[in-house]
């Protein structure tokens, strides 16, 4: 199930076209489509993200992008967390993160991360050493808590 499935860790600038193009693609799907939201999600903060994604034969399984200490939280910070739908069976949410919270050590030296989490994920975060801080909020109309992570 596994085969041929390539992670990717790329800047902005180091984004192809194509990656770019099936990164929104993705996202749209996930969070605009299924999760039936209208929001702008080219948010002008994809420039200053790294982008993490697994990808097999061009299509995108899972992605994230984050963002340094400073950017969106005086932490670091993880956002627009997903796995295509058609591949959630394959457990790519939690080698995901995993490959996040690593990167977020090595590339910006920081173990404190900050996310907005869709209510229905806190028990998938709380797996991974982050907290409710216990702000709650709407996001978009969907359920949303921060947590966060300083282990």
């Amino acid at each position: 199930m596994m085969n041929n499935v390539v992670w990717k860790i790329k800047t902005f600038p180091e984004l192809s076209t194509k990656e770019l193009y099936q990164i929104l693609k993705i996202r749209q799907e996930v969070f605009i489509v299924e999760q039936t939201c209208y929001y702008l999600d080219a948010d002008g903060y994809d420039d200053k993200a790294l982008h993490i994604w697994a990808e097999r034969e061009g299509e995108v399984l899972a992605y994230c992008r984050l963002f340094n200490p400073g950017i969106k939280y005086p932490e670091a910070s993880i956002g627009r967390v997903l796995t295509n739908q058609k591949f959630r069976k394959m457990k790519l949410g939690k080698i995901l993160l995993k490959i996040a919270l690593t990167a977020i050590e090595t590339r910006f030296r920081t173990k404190s991360v900050r996310i907005s989490a869709q209510d229905y994920l806190l028990k998938f975060y709380s797996e991974f050493g982050f907290l409710d801080t216990g702000l709650k909020y709407l996001e978009d109309d969907i359920p949303h808590t921060e947590m966060v992570r300083t282990i």
